[in-house]
């Protein structure tokens, strides 16, 4: 079986390829040069990287098909102290045989007993390979220049191949493990800063970051061509295998940047949707997060580089996208109109239990990601919320960007006795890509129905009066300016007084309450205000309820709060606080409101 992009291959080419299974290699050289020939001329033929990975018996186990500047190598495993047992040829078609960065984490990470690539420089087709060796108790890569291909093919690989594991038996190694990443930003240091705190809640280190103003933007690079070189030898001299672009790149930049730098390029939007990818619970943020990767990608497919990683891991590469990453686009276009009908009948579904919740009060939370929504919301279930009304339970809540993705709604109830819902929706962030907000435009859109917003900030942010813009403008990209708002100033635990008031000022205009969520500092204070601001149409009612209508009383214990009940001659007698829709049912038995 042919593996990878096989889509627009003739029968006759896969046919060929197909053939090289039955091909028996030397088990001490790297490759046949028959087998190297095919796979040569029907990459040139094809403009699309093939591999082959062969293993010591000299059998072949894995025939892929790339694209024109990546190709899957596959998934093997290696038993502790030893090498995976495969070597692995692949074509550089157009292009030098010299090994990418890429080509060499997955040398170390795959533990492969080889990995070759097979370039054309000057009309001469060259090889260049790369071993694993133990350097420090850790295991990196021995990379040979270009060599002729008959050099290549004449190298006796088992040698090297055994001394290596000798070594790997004799000494406690530690792999490697993990992205190494050089941030890059145009914009201005804060947002950069920001990059590095995303860059993190994806495991990648951060080992350089790289700031460089312009006024333009460069078509090809984004960057200057002096900072990309600056760049490259951050990356050897720090062996980074991947760099962060702060602003959203164009596939062609991101093919331009690869080749250049030999590394794996992303941008901000990648980063973001990887952790999006990552944090999904819910069937529905899982599409919505699905959804917006593939019209991410589809704008790109046909300049997207080392993005579609040969080694099938690290950031950019997980979530429910990761196997479309190399469909064409008429695959991705059928994807995403599948994805759009689910999306409508969760809708639909959402719209159900709305209009179930008709006539009850609703709130929703909003803010800058990790401002604390899904503590506060947590809170106020736990001190609002008693007995049956207690939360099912409580939103996930960490210190760390966009730990909640999935919109959650829970009732709680005021000191007035209303029974009111509380949602909380995803974090905003600055620069949030705008498939993403497409995408969860419609769980977004249950804050459209909310009779009020409650806008959390972190005031122990130095970014605070930024971050506060960017949710502003986010509420007004989705039509909900004209909503009341209540301003949260959260973690007050955390900074002084005069910050506090300083940012109180600023917010002159608008209702704000000073909280700390996770202390229960004026949550009291919170839910008075909540109260104030949210439409009433509470009544506190004295009733009679005849015996013959006992029925009534279980309503109204189902669905109003009770200040006092007691048994008399007549019926029933029940002072309790009702909303219209219970008014209306029990008014004939009203004798004092």
């Amino acid at each position: 079986m042919i593996y990878g992009n096989v889509d627009g291959v003739k029968k006759y080419a896969l046919d060929r390829l197909k053939k090289i299974y039955d091909m028996q290699v030397p088990k001490d050289v790297l490759c046949s040069r028959e087998i190297v020939g095919i796979i040569w001329n029907f990459s040139i033929y094809l403009n699309r990287e093939i591999s082959v990975a062969v293993n010591r018996r000299g059998e072949v186990v894995n025939v892929t098909i790339g694209n024109s500047s990546t190709v899957d190598i596959g998934k093997f495993t290696s038993l502790e102290n030893r090498l995976s047992g495969i070597r692995i040829i692949h074509t550089h078609p157009g292009s030098r045989a010299r090994l990418s960065m890429v080509d060499v984490s997955a040398l170390t990470k795959l533990k492969l007993d080889c990995i070759a690539a097979v370039g054309i420089k000057n009309g001469v087709i060259e090889l260049c390979m790369g071993f694993c060796k133990i350097e420090d108790k850790l295991i990196k890569a021995e990379i040979s220049n270009e060599i002729t291909l008959d050099e290549g093919l004449q190298y006796n690989i088992l040698d090297k191949i055994y001394g290596v594991e000798e070594t790997l038996k004799l000494k406690d190694i530690s792999e490697e493990k993990g992205e190494r990443a050089v941030l890059v930003g145009t914009d201005n240091r804060e947002s950069l800063n920001e990059l590095e705190e995303l860059a993190r809640a994806c495991n990648a280190e951060t080992l350089e970051k790289v700031f460089q103003k312009r006024d333009t933007i460069d078509a090809a690079f984004y960057i200057g061509k002096g900072k990309v070189k600056e760049i490259g030898m951050i990356c050897q001299i720090e062996n980074a295998n991947l760099v962060i672009f702060d602003d959203e790149l164009s596939g062609s930049q991101i093919r331009n940047l690869e080749e250049n730098l030999g590394v794996k390029v992303i941008d901000r939007t990648v980063l973001i949707l990887d952790i999006f990818a990552t944090r999904a619970k819910s069937r529905e943020s899982k599409m919505q997060v699905e959804l917006a990767q593939l019209e991410y990608r589809f704008a790109r497919l046909s300049g997207l580089g080392t993005v579609l990683s040969r080694t099938g891991g690290g950031i950019g590469t997980r979530g429910p996208g990761e196997k479309k990453l190399e469909t064409d686009r008429r695959h991705i276009r059928e994807k995403i109109y599948e994805i759009k009908s689910e999306l409508k009948k969760a809708g639909k579904v959402r719209d159900i239990q709305r209009r179930r919740r008709n006539g009850t009060c609703k709130i929703s939370l909003v803010g800058y990601t990790n401002s604390g929504k899904s503590t506060l919301r947590n809170m106020l279930c736990e001190i609002a919320a008693p007995g049956e009304i207690a939360s099912k339970g409580k939103a996930f809540e960490a210190d760390m960007l966009f730990a909640t993705l999935d919109t959650t709604t829970r009732a709680v109830e005021l000191k007035d006795g209303r029974i009111v819902t509380v949602t909380d929706t995803v974090g905003f962030i600055n620069k949030l890509p705008h498939d993403l907000i497409e995408s969860f435009k419609s769980t977004l859109e249950e804050i459209n129905y909310s009779d009020l917003i409650l806008h959390v900030v972190d005031v122990s942010s130095s970014r605070v009066e930024k971050q506060m813009e960017v949710v502003n403008k986010v509420l007004k990209e989705l039509s909900l300016g004209e909503k009341p708002v209540l301003v949260v100033l959260n973690k007050v635990d955390k900074v002084d007084k005069d910050r506090v008031k300083a940012i109180m000022s600023e917010c002159r205009s608008l209702d704000v309450v000073c909280v700390s969520a996770k202390y229960g500092i004026n949550l009291e204070e919170l839910l008075e205000k909540i109260s104030d601001l949210l439409p009433t149409s509470i009544k506190k009612v004295q009733c009679l309820i005849p015996y013959t209508k006992q029925s009534l009383v279980s309503f109204i214990h189902n669905n109003c709060k009770i200040e006092k009940e007691k048994y008399g001659e007549r019926g029933t007698y029940i002072t309790a606080l009702v909303d219209e829709k219970c008014y209306d049912k029990i008014k004939e038995f009203v004798v004092r409101q």
